[in-house]
Formats: C-alpha cells, structure tokens, sequence
C-alpha cells in the first residue's frame, strides 16, 4: 500500500510540475521547480521502497529522508512569506492541497523502512 501510494504521488507530482513548467513557468518558477524536485524525490523513493536489495533500501532512506526535510522546509517557508510563492507546490503548507498527506507520508515511511529493516 505504501509503495502504491507513493507511485501515485510520484505520478501526480510529476505531470501536475511538468503542465506548470510546460504552460505557466514564469508566472511562478520557484514553485514550479519545487514540485518537479517533489515528483522526482517520490519517484526515487518509490524505486527504492519497491526494491529489496541494500542499495534499494539507502535510496530508500535518502529518498525519504529529504522528502521530509523538503516538507518541513518548503512548509515552513510558505506559511512564512506567501509573496515568494504566488502558486502552490506539493509541499506547500505542508501539503496541504493534498490533505497534509505529503506530511504524514514520509513519516510512514521512515517508520516502515526501521520497522522492515534487517536485525
């Protein structure tokens, strides 16, 4: 569920940065370049939570690791100067657009890649 979960995200943050980039680029670039970065971090996180080798698991963590640290920062940010960000991106108001999902889904699956891990 959360590999399917995450592809979807892969796929819808993706193609929603890429009609932005290919439409509207200049009316928000920042923004729009933020989602393309969120689409290609959930890609490599879908990758390395789907594979099941050693490499699979770091991209995993690493994939995961700065989707976190891009919700918290790209968040943060937003709630704080909204003038720098005249168009949403997935990680606006700590995803938000997206019932706060792109919040809670790296938590999820920080603990799934402990809870998984090799003892």
């Amino acid at each position: 569920m959360l590999i399917a979960v995450y592809g979807v995200f892969a796929l819808s943050a993706t193609a929603r940065a890429l009609v932005q980039i290919a439409s509207k680029f200049s009316e928000a670039p920042v923004a729009y370049l933020l989602s393309a970065l969120a689409g290609v971090v959930y890609i490599l996180a879908t990758i390395g939570l789907a594979g099941h080798r050693p490499a699979a698991r770091r991209l995993a963590w690493t994939a995961v690791g700065f989707e976190l640290a891009g919700v918290l920062v790209v968040g943060t940010l937003t709630v704080l100067d909204t003038a720098d960000f005249p168009d949403d991106t997935v990680w606006s108001v700590f995803g938000r657009g997206y019932g706060f999902v792109p919040l809670v889904l790296p938590l999820v699956g920080l603990w799934w890649l402990r809870h998984t891990r090799a003892r």
